[in-house]
């Protein structure tokens, strides 16, 4: 009876309340900078060689959830699970997420990108546990971090969307080719995340202190280093290409400024990864480089995000959709009366 009582409540709150925009905003600001830290854990767990502080999986170790005495240092088993316990807090974030755009009664493509991170967030966890079952292999951890970068592009773009009334029209803002252009560098932007991991897959960053160069790639790390880079200087060419581009078809300032910032935030990373190459990757750089990869990543997103915008009379309204806008109306007049 108090389940039934208390789905009850729910569906009422779902029935009267909505969100605001600049709610939906917050919510969604929020997981995309949990979807982003997560790497950052990630990256710690692998530089402090905690990878398997916790030798099992959903259990840290056979027969209990949470860290032993003795079964492996104290530090990595903390390390390793506090990481774990983040998942849930991303988790959280994302369910968060969707109901806000189902509360404010946003459009289907807001809720796709909602739902998408979830079940990414779900997809990772299981690919976390199968690189844990490998023993930390490079192209594990790979595929482990490579989704991650695509839930934080979901994210952006959720969170840049947002902001467009949901029965606005489609326009495109600049040019066809120069949405080309940015897909092109969006592509570029993956071949250097991919040719990043193998950086580190063959570095001596294993994720675990005991794993030594078992199981890592093996190609000179400084080679791949530059192969690394000369990919990102292709992506950076593309991207000035395309801010370029929006100068010279008078494009809004909102798209430039976006342009700029992306810039700003390509060189910052390369700034990052010149210092590692010439210090030979010191642990505490990595997980600097990782989170400039989720600022890049971001950033990469929301420029993209710009080229087709909802425009229209709508953009005044509260929740970002009519039907949520009256429902929050309703609910307001509501609060008004008691």
């Amino acid at each position: 009876m108090l389940l039934v009582n208390l789905w009850s409540k729910v569906k009422t709150f779902f029935r009267e309340a909505a969100p605001t925009l600049k709610n939906q905003r917050l919510i969604v600001l929020i997981l995309l900078l949990c979807q982003g830290g997560i790497t950052v854990s990630g990256a710690i767990v692998r530089v402090t060689g905690s990878g398997l502080g916790c030798i099992t999986w959903p259990e840290c170790h056979p027969g209990s959830l949470v860290p032993l005495e003795g079964a492996a240092p104290l530090i990595h088993q903390a390390i390793e699970f506090g990481n774990r316990l983040l998942t849930f807090v991303v988790g959280a974030a994302a369910v968060a997420a969707i109901v806000a755009v189902h509360m404010a009664r946003r459009r289907r493509e807001l809720k796709v990108y909602a739902w998408l991170s979830l079940a990414g967030i779900a997809v990772q966890a299981v690919i976390g546990a199968i690189s844990v079952f490998l023993e930390l292999r490079w192209w594990a951890v790979a595929i482990h971090f490579l989704p991650s970068m695509l839930l934080v592009w979901i994210a952006a773009l959720l969170y840049s969307r947002l902001l467009e009334p949901d029965e606005g029209e489609p326009t495109r803002v600049f040019p066809q080719a120069i949405r080309v252009l940015a897909t092109i560098a969006t592509i570029a932007l993956g071949v250097v995340l991919i040719t990043g991991t193998m950086v580190t897959g063959s570095g001596v960053h294993s994720g675990d202190g005991g794993v030594g160069m078992e199981g890592r790639l093996d190609v000179d790390t400084q080679s791949m280093a530059v192969a690394h880079a000369m990919c990102m200087y292709v992506y950076l060419i593309f991207t000035v290409i395309v801010v370029f581009m929006l100068y010279r078809n008078n494009c809004p300032p909102a798209v430039k400024k976006a342009g700029w910032v992306l810039i700003a935030c390509i060189l910052v990373q390369w700034g990052i990864g010149v210092g590692q190459f010439y210090l030979h990757i010191p642990r505490w750089t990595v997980p600097i480089h990782i989170a400039m990869s989720s600022v890049v990543t971001a950033f990469t997103s929301l420029l993209w995000a710009h080229g087709i915008r909802r425009q229209g009379a709508t953009e005044g309204l509260v929740t970002g959709s009519v039907s949520g806008d009256e429902k929050y109306e309703q609910r307001q007049h509501e609060l008004a009366q008691r």
